[in-house]
């Protein structure tokens, strides 16, 4: 809790959209908003952002608010400059000094996928537990960390970036793997984001559906999607073991769109315990509690130790 008292705003800057909340000092909800992301338009994602706290302040009734922001990349410890965005109109910029001149208070950026781990564990799915890896399975792959319920960056503010790692163990059909924006090939994003689910489905049948369409034909017995479904679920065990591995957090939560097809969620363990290194695997592998707000409710918790 906020020894202050004070109001906690935060900001998750998405590529298309920024959604903002206002929380009270016991996590209750006074004020939410979204805005369209002004794409490619640097000085206009500055702006719009600090217009949406200045709306979120006057819909909440305080001023003053602590200020935190989930973003795609991360701040470079070397430079202060955005890194590894893939809303690359971010990188190389100073945002966090801009923002907060702006503002005319401090900032605290973080990476959106451990704001999302933050949130989960503050008060969502891993409350109470030492350490949560969030996993973000949507348009884009990525995962964070949260260890007591603090967001852990890294000596190089690179800390839970999963999807730019290679496939494990991949198979002769997995060599070399798609093509990747960061400029390798066969990374874990592009076989596991939701366009991966469906590229692969498409390669193998020609046929164009969604992630979430792809899952309910395999429940009604299309044995093309069921087996586009496994080759899914097989890789997800593979590359999620390969971290279970490293870190052996107390939970696992999945976050992002494809975390709403509750029969995904609930055979990852079986698809993950075969590549674990331990002779059992009882790891919690749960779907986000705060579903689409975790990662702007964990920005507004960048502010947890109340300084």
């Amino acid at each position: 809790m906020d020894a202050s008292g004070r109001l906690r705003i935060g900001i998750d800057l998405g590529g298309t959209k920024i959604a903002g909340i206002a929380l009270a000092p016991n996590g209750a909800t006074r004020a939410e908003a979204r805005v369209p992301t002004p794409r490619g338009d640097y000085p206009g994602t500055v702006a719009a952002v600090a217009d949406l706290v200045a709306r979120l302040e006057a819909e909440a009734g305080a001023a003053g608010a602590s200020i935190g922001i989930g973003m795609p990349g991360a701040l470079s410890r070397r430079t202060g400059l955005v890194k590894n965005a893939n809303s690359v109109w971010l990188n190389g910029r100073p945002f966090e000094q801009d923002l907060a001149a702006r503002l005319g208070r401090p900032v605290r950026v973080e990476n959106d996928a451990n704001c999302l781990a933050v949130s989960e564990a503050v008060d969502g799915a891993g409350a109470g537990a030492a350490i949560v890896w969030a996993v973000i399975l949507g348009t884009g792959v990525g995962s964070g960390l949260a260890v007591q319920g603090r967001a852990l960056t890294g000596r190089n503010a690179i800390a839970g970036e999963w999807g730019h790692n290679p496939l494990p163990r991949p198979g002769d059909d997995e060599r070399p793997g798609p093509d990747c924006y960061c400029g390798r090939s066969g990374c874990i994003e592009t076989w596991l984001s939701g366009p991966g689910l469906a590229a692969d489905h498409r390669a193998r049948t020609g046929e164009a559906a969604t992630g979430e369409q792809i899952v309910a034909a395999a429940q009604s017995g299309d044995a093309a999607a069921e087996a586009t479904l496994a080759r899914y679920l097989d890789r997800l065990g593979r590359a999620m073991a390969a971290t279970v591995n490293l870190l052996d957090p107390d939970v696992i939560v999945i976050g992002g769109g494809l975390s709403r097809i509750a029969s995904l969620v609930s055979a990852l363990p079986d698809r993950i315990a075969p590549h674990v290194f331990s002779d059992a695997f009882d790891t919690p592998v749960r779907a986000s509690l705060h579903g689409d707000a975790s990662g702007v409710r964990g920005a507004a918790w960048l502010w947890e130790d109340g300084a």
